[in-house]
């Protein structure tokens, strides 16, 4: 599969900073990732996930994108709140999320985002490879982790994400 099926600024940034990746073209319908895992292969815990997050009642408000495996949980409440260095913060809507990305939800990515802190929680760079949307819902990418280096406003963070309960990685 080649870099064409991905969103065009996604594969331009991949490119520019020379990331290594492989392409995997998937169904619109099971781009979100539980379904993504269970149809194509990935367990939960090779799916990092990319999630805009804004402050709440901050004129004009702060934003930040969040990377987190599958089977963590976006500690937004602590970690997220501390780093935008707010009192409130929650995860984007769908409205937002595009508008500020590009990109539609299922296929978030970090390649290609620009002008927003990148927070990657330390668990993703110990995976052996990671899943990433493909900045739309038609493609994913995958690689090893420390290749997301290479994109500028990276900031590994220790404590970004929490575990899931097993309860929890299943309603998803």
């Amino acid at each position: 599969m080649t870099d064409t099926i991905l969103m065009a600024e996604v594969a331009d940034a991949l490119e520019l900073h020379g990331v290594r990746h492989d392409v995997l073209e998937c169904s619109p319908e099971l781009a979100d990732t539980a379904a993504f895992c269970e149809h194509y292969g990935f367990t939960l815990e090779e799916a990092a996930n990319t999630i805009v997050v804004t402050s709440k009642k901050v004129d004009p408000p702060r934003y930040a994108v969040c990377v987190v495996l599958g089977t963590t949980r976006l500690d937004v409440n602590r970690a997220v709140r501390g780093l935008l260095g707010v009192k409130r913060a929650s995860f984007a809507d769908a409205d937002t999320t595009t508008a500020l990305t590009g990109m539609l939800v299922g296929g978030v990515t970090a390649p290609g985002i620009q002008g927003l802190p990148i927070y990657v929680d330390r668990a993703v760079m110990d995976a052996d490879r990671v899943v990433m949307g493909g900045g739309n819902r038609s493609s994913k990418i995958v690689l090893a982790p420390a290749e997301l280096r290479k994109l500028p406003g990276i900031e590994v963070v220790d404590g970004l994400a929490t575990p899931r309960e097993p309860a929890d990685v299943l309603r998803d």
